[in-house]
């Protein structure tokens, strides 16, 4: 009788303890929010194992393939819904031998490197006369058939901005410069990188000749190079230089996007797509560019789920071979054309703190634009009245069903010191700036997810 008594005493206590229990609280945006902000591992961890795993992964090549085949692995050890890769093919370009010094008057060595889509020197490399411009636009003024035999020599003024904006207006020395100078029959061209830092590192990029213009030569200088040979040329002396380059195009290739969903619980609301690239240039690891996007958006889409399910569909958009012609997100709006979206996002310049939002967005959603600007302000983060244009990856998509989008716009002020160059690895990762980058992607992704109205401007 005595165990009986306990027994039923004991459980008593039970029903009573468990009926005044307090249920756990749904954590909040303002919760997830500060998680994201103080103790996310989730995106660090990305480019951790990307740039020590996988290291330079560019477009078409084998590299990038053991890339894809990682991130399958990995998001789905994140749980998220349909990870899977949509193939492609793509011309593939690779790098050779690179060097270039002056022979006269003043002989020495200059760091260089070959510009994505370069022509070849040979093996015996070619040796000529330095023809200088100091601008893209004098190269451009020059007579047709002036430039017969010799290297053009295109520099610029590129500095430092928050917003990147000096990178377009003096990036098209690199993006154009070449079929300008082979146009007006240069042997070959050299470049002061695109770029703004003083180390010995040369900027390497993709440049692209028109059709039925062959490929000429086409490098790089490091800042301290170019400036250097400038000095020279100010001597009033003929300078030679002997540029070797040996790239070749090694044919068709595949490559692909990486593809991972956050399933909504309304299959007819448009769905909305976060980008990042998942190849990177040769020279360094793609920490900044674009490890660091990838990281971000996945760790962000991570934390959503936190909130419970979404009422949109949230897919991420892992792009493949974008350094060397963008080929993921053309294959990505082509093939997706036809199935509705309504945002898209993309994060693809570095790690830097987010300090601005762009919107395009219709004036229905007015009210959920000032509940993400009132998300970001403790961030730090300041809506602007520019409109948002979105990135690479997501504008053919963007073009195909005229999107809404939302730009988190990065502080690029150091951007260019490491992009495109050996110097873009792992180290140069801030892990709190990257934490707060992954806050403002969730609290922004927490308030458009759950939206059912229109976001198509």
């Amino acid at each position: 009788m005595n165990f009986l008594h306990k027994s039923s005493a004991v459980a008593s206590l039970l029903l009573v303890s468990t009926a005044f229990t307090p249920l756990l609280a749904a954590p909040t945006l303002e919760d997830v929010r500060s998680t994201a902000l103080n103790s996310d591992e989730i995106a660090y961890d990305i480019v951790e194992g990307l740039t020590t795993e996988i290291g330079p992964r560019q477009g078409g090549t084998e590299a990038e393939a053991r890339a894809r085949a990682w991130s399958v692995a990995k998001l789905k050890s994140l749980g998220f819904d349909n990870v899977r890769i949509e193939e492609y093919q793509m011309p593939t370009w690779v790098r050779g031998e690179e060097t270039a010094e002056i022979v006269a008057p003043f002989t020495q060595k200059l760091a260089v490197t070959a510009l994505g889509n370069s022509g070849s020197t040979g093996d015996k490399g070619l040796e000529a006369e330095i023809v200088y411009f100091p601008t893209l636009e004098d190269l451009r003024s020059a007579p047709d058939g002036s430039l017969k035999g010799k290297i053009a020599f295109v520099s610029h003024s590129m500095m430092r901005t928050q917003d990147g904006s000096s990178y377009g207006a003096f990036g098209p020395a690199r993006f154009v410069g070449p079929n300008i100078a082979a146009k007006k029959g240069a042997a070959a061209i050299v470049i002061r990188s695109a770029g703004t830092d003083y180390h010995r590192n040369p900027h390497t990029g993709n440049t692209n000749f028109d059709a039925g213009v062959t490929p000429i030569p086409a490098g790089a200088l490091s800042i301290p190079d170019a400036e250097n040979l400038e000095r020279m040329l100010k001597r009033g002396k003929p300078v030679v230089m002997k540029l070797k380059l040996t790239p070749k195009n090694v044919g068709m290739h595949v490559s692909g996007n990486v593809l991972a969903e956050v399933k909504g619980s309304n299959p007819q609301l448009p769905i909305i797509v976060i980008a990042c690239h998942l190849d990177s240039w040769d020279l360094g690891t793609g920490a900044i560019d674009d490890a660091a996007g990838c990281g971000i958006i996945a760790a962000a889409a991570k934390h959503l789920k936190t909130l419970g399910q979404p009422k949109r569909t949230v897919r991420l958009l892992w792009a493949g071979a974008e350094e060397v012609g963008i080929w993921g997100g053309k294959d990505y709006g082509s093939k997706h054309a036809a199935e509705p979206h309504a945002l898209a996002m993309e994060s693809d310049f570095g790690a830097g703190k987010v300090w601005a939002v762009d919107f395009t967005l219709p004036e229905s959603a007015s009210e959920q634009k000032a509940k993400i600007i009132a998300a970001l302000a403790p961030l730090g983060v300041v809506p602007r009245k520019t409109p948002a244009s979105g990135g690479a990856d997501i504008g053919a998509i963007i073009a195909a069903q005229k999107l809404g989008i939302i730009d988190l716009q990065q502080d690029g002020t150091k951007y260019f010191d490491l992009h495109h160059t050996p110097d873009d690895t792992l180290d140069k990762i801030d892990k709190a700036e990257m934490r707060q980058n992954v806050a403002a992607w969730v609290s922004t992704l927490a308030i458009v997810a759950n939206y059912e109205g229109q976001l198509k401007p």
